[in-house]
This record gives structure tokens, C-alpha cells and sequence, in this order.
């Protein structure tokens, strides 16, 4: 046989031997035609598919992990919700209920379609999507009541003291969301067609205000929730109500954060009904000033709900010294940014980047609370020393621990330095990920430019503060002002009246104007 052949016969003889297993394995069909497709073993499939590399989640995945850790309160002591529970080890995997997404063209009668433009058919959608999510957040809120918080109080999981403080003001809102969608359905037409929805929002819109109280109470919330996490009734509690479908695989978290991401997804539902609105609908001018509402209404939450994050953490700070305590911490309104990093050395370290100072932190638990207990003297932001370190150039405390470290562990490190004589401090500080390094770098860049613009800021105003005397030298525009009333008395040996003010007040004027002019000399 010729070697070229060689590879011909080795694939016929491939495949005769599938067709003799095949005629063997299946004789009741003996009479179909012999296949010569050749058969790959099933092994072969198996090895390679466990040979593909996984899937890079992607950076808007990222971006979600790294937010929910940096807000998450989840100590390590707790053990993992997603653990098999001893009641589900042996539970066949319950069907989860999802929700379907519905379109106005498919609700209602298509035939209403071919007598709108195609503009009109995507406003009618925007308008219902708006009527749609009411539903679906009145489902949820009711949901999140009857299915959890009734049942822990009815079994006394929770106190109900615990349990108004973790759902706040809630059922307030279920009422309030009913009102706005009766509204939207008394103006919708026998075909599904919405006319006008603008007066309706600028009427409904001013309501919302009482989401401050819900969204200010959710930071405590959380840490509540998650601090009765780590008792096991609560976890087994909320471990069923996760694995049954009517949870749609979403935790009691979620449910409870749907009101505030509805109340910031207003602005765009409202904005796209208005792109689709034409110009000279009566619609426009109403939906102009119902965004003008929404966005001043989530501008003033936002702000409170961040002073109240704020207070909440900075009344959990624990101050081994009096000398730890800045006023600079006591005068912060806002949270620029707080999370878990690691040191050198591998030890846990939170965070906290006020609006002028940096708070290196070790949480602890202090009656049986989530506190934080300082870890060094706060460094003000105007002083701070921030640089980017590059991948392997920051060494692990320890010798023997740093030879036997891994390249993953020398990754994402950034350091923040005080030179500021026996003050001065450095702090190597390493982050989950490249990515949650990034947002600390630019966190930390723009705190320090907003207190830079405000130094520049209040020397501008101070200088407005100065007049330049007749011999050029700089002083303070009320001393200027009250050495020329004492001088003025001492002439005139009487106190001065209204016209003898204003004659002073020219005189200064002049003066500050014509530096190199002969003073003019005013008898009072």
C-alpha cells in the first residue's frame, strides 16, 4: 500500500467499524440505508467542552459586583444565603414565575394601527410602558407585605419594631402609585389610545415628595437586614421565599429597593414620551414642566438621602483618642465614597472618603452593631498624597510571606501618604479588582479638585475683602472704613449724620479709584 494512502484507509476503516456497531446496536433497523457520517464519541464532546475558556462577564456585570459590594454589609461570619438548606436538599427545583414584558400593539386591537403614524404607535407604547410599570411596582409592593412582612410577624421571625424600620414607610406608597394609575386608565379610550397624560403628571407628580422619608431610612434598612441575616430562622425564612417562583429569584433587598429605582426611572419615562410628543400637541408644554417636577423632586432626595447615609455612618464611627476626632468629619454632609480594601499586609480596612477628608476604618461589632473603629488620624483631602501604583511594584509585609505570594495578590494597589511632620502616615491599599481601583482613583481625584476650586474660591472672596490704602499696602475694607469714621469724628468733634456718610463714602471711592491723584480733602 502507498503511504498516501495510508490516511484514505484508515478513515474507511473508521467507518466501516461505525457501521458495524450501528447495525449492531440497532437491528430493528436493518433496513434503512447505512449511514457513512462518522460518529464522534461522546467522551471526545465532553473533554472538549471542558476545555473552553469561560466567559469575561462584562463591564456593565462589573460595574453592578463592584456597586453591591461597595454598599453590601455583609460581614464574613455569615454564611452563604445560596447554601443548600437541609429542608431543600432533596426539593426538585421550583419553576420560577417570570414576568412577561407587554407591548400597547399587542394588548389592544392591531387594526387601531394602520390609522396612526408610526411616531403616534411609539408614543402610545411609551405612555402604556409608564401605565405597565405601576402595575408592576403596586404587585411588587404588595408582595413584599403579604409575602414577607406579615408572615415574619405573624411568626415572630422579627419584632415588629425591627420590621417597621427595615420596610419604612412602604405601604404608604402602594396607595399612592393606585392613584396614578386610575388616573392613567379613566383617560385611556375603548381602542387603548391615550390623548393626554401631561396634566395628569403635573397634577400627580408633587406626591412623590413622600418618598424622602422611604428613600433617607434605606441605609439603615439595609444594615438591619442584613445584621438579622445572621440569625438562622431569618435566613432559612428568606431562603424559602427565594427558592419559591413567586420571587421571580429576587431576595427581600430587591423588592425593597424597586420603589427608589422607579422613582429615579421617572425622568426617562417622561422623556421619552415627550420625543415621541409632536410639537404643537397640547401634551408638550404639560410634559416639559412634569420633567421640570420630577428632576427638582429626585435633585432634593438625592441630597437628603445622602446626608442621611452620611449621619448614619458617622454616627457609627469609634474614635480610640479624642485626638482622632476632625471637624472636618463632623461638618461632612456626604458620602463621596466608602468600601472594604485591604493594606500591605492583608488586613481589612473600610474606607470612608468624606466630602474633605479620607477615614481609614476596621469594622467591628459594637453592641451588636456593625460599627467602625478608626484605624489612624483622618487625613484632610487638601493635604492628601494620592498615587497610582503600577502591578508588582507594591511588596507584601513579610519576607517569607512575599516570596511565596502569587501575582494576583500584588495587583490593584494604590497609596494614599500625610507628610505632615510626626503626623505623616502611608497607606498602601490594594482593591478587589482594576476596575473597583479606577473608582476609587477618580473618587479621590475629584474630592481633591472640589476642595481646591473652594480654596481658590474663598481666597477670592477674602481678597474682595481688601482696599488698597493711599500708600499701596492691602487692608481690610471695614478697618479702611472705620479709621476714616474715627478720623471724621475727631474733626468734627459730633457724631455723623446721613450726609456726612455718604460724603465719607465718596471719599473712599475716590480714593480707591485715583491711586496716583491728589487726595481731595472734604471738611465735615
Amino acid at each position: 500500500m502507498v503511504a498516501k494512502d495510508y490516511p484514505f484507509y484508515l478513515s474507511v476503516k473508521r467507518a466501516n467499524c461505525a457501521l458495524e456497531v450501528q447495525a449492531v446496536s440497532s437491528p430493528a433497523k436493518e433496513t434503512e440505508e447505512p449511514s457513512n457520517k462518522r460518529v464522534k464519541p461522546l467522551s471526545r464532546v465532553t473533554s472538549l467542552a471542558s476545555l473552553l475558556p469561560p466567559v469575561r462577564a462584562t463591564p456593565l456585570k462589573r460595574f453592578s459586583q463592584t456597586l453591591q459590594r461597595s454598599i453590601s454589609f455583609r460581614s464574613d461570619s455569615r454564611p452563604d444565603l445560596l447554601s443548600p438548606r437541609p429542608w431543600s436538599r432533596n426539593m426538585p427545583p421550583a419553576n420560577t414565575k417570570r414576568r412577561d414584558s407587554k407591548l400597547w400593539s399587542e394588548t389592544f386591537d392591531v387594526c387601531v394601527n394602520h390609522m396612526l403614524t408610526s411616531k403616534e404607535i411609539k408614543r402610545q407604547e411609551a405612555i402604556f410602558e409608564l401605565s405597565q410599570g405601576e402595575e408592576d411596582l403596586i404587585e411588587d409592593l404588595k408582595l413584599a407585605k403579604k409575602a414577607y412582612h406579615d408572615p415574619m410577624l405573624k411568626l415572630s421571625i422579627m419584632t415588629e419594631q425591627e420590621l417597621n424600620q427595615i420596610f419604612g414607610t412602604l405601604d404608604s406608597l402602594i396607595p399612592l402609585h393606585e392613584d396614578l394609575l386610575r388616573r392613567l386608565k379613566e383617560v385611556r379610550k375603548p381602542d387603548g389610545s391615550t390623548e393626554h397624560v401631561g396634566h395628569i403628571l403635573v397634577g400627580w407628580l408633587p406626591c412623590l415628595n413622600s418618598y424622602d422619608s422611604y428613600c433617607s431610612n434605606q441605609v439603615a434598612a439595609k444594615a438591619l437586614l442584613d445584621h438579622k441575616k445572621q440569625d438562622h430562622r431569618v435566613q432559612d425564612f428568606l431562603q424559602r421565599c427565594l427558592e419559591s417562583p413567586f420571587s421571580r429569584k429576587l431576595d427581600l433587598w430587591n423588592f425593597l429597593d424597586i420603589p427608589r429605582s422607579r422613582l429615579v426611572k421617572y425622568p426617562l419615562l417622561l422623556r421619552e414620551i415627550l420625543r415621541h410628543t409632536p410639537n404643537d400637541h397640547r401634551d408638550q408644554q404639560h410634559l416639559e414642566e412634569a420633567i421640570n417636577i420630577i428632576q427638582g423632586i429626585v435633585a432634593e432626595i438625592n441630597i437628603k438621602t445622602g446626608e442621611s447615609e452620611c449621619q448614619y455612618y458617622k454616627e457609627r464611627l469609634i474614635y480610640l483618642e479624642e485626638g482622632q476626632r476632625d471637624s472636618l468629619i463632623d461638618n461632612s454632609r456626604v458620602v463621596c465614597c466608602h468600601g472594604e480594601l485591604k493594606n500591605n499586609r492583608g488586613v481589612k480596612l473600610h474606607i470612608f472618603l468624606f466630602e474633605e477628608v479620607l477615614v481609614i476604618t476596621r469594622a467591628v461589632t459594637h453592641n451588636e452593631q456593625l460599627c467602625y473603629q478608626l484605624y489612624r488620624q483622618p487625613i484632610p483631602v487638601r493635604e492628601l498624597m494620592l498615587e497610582d501604583l503600577q502591578d508588582g511594584e507594591v511588596r507584601l509585609g513579610g519576607s517569607i510571606r512575599g516570596a511565596f505570594s502569587n501575582n494576583e495578590r500584588i495587583k490593584n494597589f494604590f497609596r494614599v501618604s500625610l507628610k505632615n511632620g510626626s503626623q505623616s502616615q502611608t497607606h498602601s491599599l490594594q482593591a478587589n479588582d482594576s476596575f473597583s481601583k479606577q473608582q476609587w482613583l477618580n473618587c479621590i481625584r475629584q474630592a481633591k479638585e472640589k476642595v481646591t476650586c473652594a480654596g481658590k474660591a474663598d481666597v477670592l472672596s477674602s481678597e474682595a475683602h481688601f482696599l488698597l490704602s493711599p500708600n499701596g499696602s492691602r487692608v481690610p475694607q471695614r478697618e479702611t472704613t472705620l479709621e476714616q469714621m474715627d478720623q471724621s469724628d475727631c474733626e468734627s468733634d459730633c457724631s455723623m449724620d446721613t450726609s456726612e456718610i455718604s460724603t465719607d463714602c465718596e471719599r473712599m471711592e475716590q480714593t480707591n479709584s485715583c491711586e496716583n491723584e491728589k487726595q481731595i480733602e472734604t471738611n465735615v
